[in-house]
């Protein structure tokens, strides 16, 4: 990792207690849009487990996730990719982690629906997919407020109503994003 990023967040969130101090690195061929992202997924997708980046001990998965949420056998429940992400490490994906829910976060509403038509186009498996377009003027805002030290008050992130509240390094964010589903 060449650089790290450390996030203070004051969750208002009632329903989960997302954790105070979360560092994120970012590795040589990583972008701070990346980084951006890993921190916006993680506030969004919080459960009990999820850790950013972990290396995975299971040699019939060779990939890494953004984000992931490990059972008690060590077998991911939720896998979260963040920015880019190909077409065919999606579909087996599915293969490999037969039980968890697979989700990718882009950075705009339009970034969200090339991925739907790619996944359609290539006949991703039905009912396994979901993808959150962020809104993109939001997200090149907060992408421009990433330091190396952040302060984040987050009151929400509701997939029913897709929206999300919260001060990021002092500027508050009322937004909405889109839920597709594949």
């Amino acid at each position: 990792m060449s650089h790290k990023f450390n996030f203070v967040i004051d969750s208002q969130d009632r329903r989960r207690e997302i954790p105070r101090n979360v560092i994120i690195g970012r590795k040589d061929t990583e972008t701070v849009a990346h980084v951006a992202l890993k921190v916006i997924g993680y506030m969004l997708f919080y459960r009990d487990r999820l850790r950013i980046e972990p290396r995975l001990h299971d040699d019939a998965i060779p990939f890494e996730p953004t984000l992931v949420q490990l059972d008690y056998e060590l077998r991911p429940m939720l896998w979260v990719e963040c920015g880019e992400c190909g077409i065919n490490k999606l579909d087996k994906l599915s293969v490999k982690c037969p039980e968890a829910e697979i989700w990718v976060v882009k950075r705009s509403f339009a970034a969200a629906a090339e991925l739907k038509v790619q996944m359609a186009k290539h006949e991703l498996r039905k009912g396994r997919y979901g993808i959150i377009g962020l809104d993109a003027a939001m997200f090149d805002e907060v992408e421009t407020l990433v330091r190396g030290r952040n302060a984040i008050m987050w009151l929400e992130g509701d997939f029913e109503e897709k929206k999300m509240q919260f001060d990021f390094n002092g500027l508050w964010f009322d937004t909405e994003f889109t839920v597709l589903r594949h």
